[in-house]
């Protein structure tokens, strides 16, 4: 992964990832997909489904279409910067990306017996989101994601030159769908346990950006997906607004509980600093750093 060295002064885009979990014998899976390496944004990297928000998600009919009213969704945030109907479209941005990245619908039950197919058939007909919602009487199952956390890319954003104000989910595979990557944005996927995920980054076998490396060393912490869940649900989101700067020449990006961060107290768990090394992103003390 190449190094960006540009400053960029836009302010953040607004966009909502889903943490796709399953449990596979051996233990916690998490779902990654290659973005497609002309893409501008981490092309070639593995990363989660996921996207901007577009202004058509808070336009969505809320009480018709979600299962949670609009001050719960708002609540879940813990955002007062936000209104509700702005936090209730990142939900059904994080939705609407998650289906359109990966083909897996977070409905609630219906009378429609393949929600997904028909959904998907509205939307290559040239109907948005939305509008397919509508015409099929679906209501977005919200309580199926929690909020995980939020990460704001730096005006140094390091492994691109765009800015976007993330806000990260957790979600269990609905029981009987297929995750599956779309060939289009994404050209490859694959279900790996955290570690395994990160192991495969070590040896050079796939690309992760820095958010998605913190993310699987905070996962691998848990054997399950309810613990995953449960986790999520016991805290606030937390704000993680990496803060770069340059060691002897070299990149590092520092984390909330770091002696560099403005932020004192430790969010995350794993290391507080990755740098740049080997055109990667890798913790100061190894591997195993990742874990402990």
């Amino acid at each position: 992964m190449e190094l960006n060295l540009d400053i960029v002064t836009t302010s953040p885009r607004a966009a909502a990832t889903v943490v796709l979990l399953r449990d596979a014998p051996s233990g916690l899976e998490v779902f990654l997909m290659k973005r497609h390496g002309l893409s501008d944004v981490l092309g070639g990297a593995y990363v989660f489904p996921g996207g901007k928000v577009d202004a058509a998600d808070a336009a969505l009919d809320m009480a018709a279409h979600t299962d949670q009213p609009l001050p719960l969704l708002h609540a879940s945030l813990n955002e007062s910067s936000i209104d509700a109907p702005a936090a209730a479209g990142l939900y059904v941005a994080a939705m609407r990306e998650v289906f359109e990245e990966s083909g897996v619908l977070f409905v609630d039950d219906s009378a429609v017996p393949d929600p997904a197919a028909e959904v998907a058939g509205l939307l290559r007909a040239g109907h948005g989101f939305n509008a397919a919602l509508a015409q099929l009487g679906l209501r977005l199952a919200t309580r199926n994601l929690v909020p995980w956390a939020r990460w704001i890319t730096p005006t140094a954003p390091s492994v691109m030159n765009k800015r976007f104000d993330t806000r990260f989910f957790v979600a269990v595979l609905p029981e009987g769908q297929v995750a599956r990557h779309d060939d289009f944005e994404t050209t490859e996927s694959v279900w790996l346990s955290p570690r395994a995920a990160l192991q495969q980054y070590w040896a050079g076998e796939i690309e992760l950006a820095p958010p998605q490396i913190m993310s699987l060393a905070h996962l691998a912490r848990h054997a399950r997906s309810d613990s995953v869940l449960a986790a999520a649900r016991a805290r606030h989101p937390p704000v993680i607004q990496p803060e770069p700067f340059e060691h002897e020449g070299t990149r590092v990006i520092c984390y909330p509980g770091d002696a560099r961060h403005s932020m004192r107290e430790q969010v995350l768990p794993g290391p507080t600093r990755l740098r740049y090394r080997n055109k990667r992103f890798e913790p100061v003390d190894g591997f195993e750093a990742l874990f402990n």
